[in-house]
């Protein structure tokens, strides 16, 4: 890929960069779930950074993470209740 560093990819190139093929792509697009700009009505864009925001979208915590987020939760109710 000699395009990582691109603020923006082409249509090609974000297929690349997803690692989908370019049908799967249209697809995402088309259902308004992929983030893309289509300046003058033609070609497909995406901005890069607004890819990698939409990969990482729907993380699952780790066991780790779970029980920060419980003892915070915790620490901070507890505290609010005195």
């Amino acid at each position: 890929m000699n395009f990582q560093n691109n603020k923006v990819l082409s249509f090609e190139q974000g297929c690349e960069y997803l690692g989908y093929a370019k049908s799967y792509v249209y697809k995402l697009t088309s259902a308004g779930i992929l983030p893309f700009s289509k300046p003058n009505g033609k070609k497909i864009f995406f901005d890069r950074e607004k890819l990698e925001a939409w990969m990482l979208g729907n993380a699952n915590k780790s066991p780790e993470e779970m029980q920060i987020d419980a003892a915070t939760y915790q620490t901070t109710k507890g505290s609010a209740k005195h």
